[in-house]
């Protein structure tokens, strides 16, 4: 196994940890602890994708998991934020955002099942960086008015983004769906 696929693993087995610390508020810094695990499996992201791109290393399985393992974060950022409050993520842009990722799983499933290996997208990739930066934004709640506003530019721009994307994805990858019983 290459470290890409290692640093994917790493952010999977992350999650848990942020989750804990994200509903565990009574433990003290818990806000600060579960967004350092959000940043730094977001950096796994980075990395694991840049290591595999410049030494020739990308796999059928990172193609698999690296996208599955960016949909598992941010996921469970986003229930986190249904619980906390403070947050102010809508549910329905929740249920979107959830959505538009169960929907791109079956369709890779069915891709799969044809022998294609659909890799992310363009527009996939600029939804989950600002996905990540608008969990990372309402994971530290920052209290000043200025981040309030801030915070719903993010999360309406990654719901149109997560819309636009759906639709790019389908759209370029439509003839995966044709002869499906």
């Amino acid at each position: 196994m290459n470290l890409p696929n290692k640093l994917t693993i790493l952010r999977v087995a992350m999650i848990p940890l942020f989750v804990v610390f994200m509903l565990w508020e009574t433990f003290p810094y818990s806000d600060y602890i579960a967004g350092g695990l959000f940043v730094a499996a977001c950096v796994t992201d980075f990395f694991d994708g840049y290591l595999a791109r410049k030494y020739q290393q990308v796999t059928t399985f990172g193609k698999f998991m690296d996208p599955l393992a960016d949909k598992l974060l941010v996921c469970s950022a986003l229930v986190c934020f249904l619980v906390d409050s403070s947050a102010e993520m809508p549910a329905w842009v929740v249920i979107i955002i959830i959505s538009r990722e169960f929907i791109i799983s079956g369709f890779r499933l069915v891709a799969a099942e044809k022998g294609v290996t659909i890799a992310a997208s363009y527009w996939g990739k600029i939804k989950t960086v600002v996905q990540m930066i608008m969990a990372i934004l309402l994971i530290f709640h920052f209290t000043h008015p200025v981040f309030r506003w801030i915070d719903a530019v993010f999360i309406y721009t990654a719901l149109i983004l997560t819309v636009v994307s759906l639709v790019d994805y389908i759209y370029k990858n439509r003839d995966v769906m044709k002869d499906v019983n």
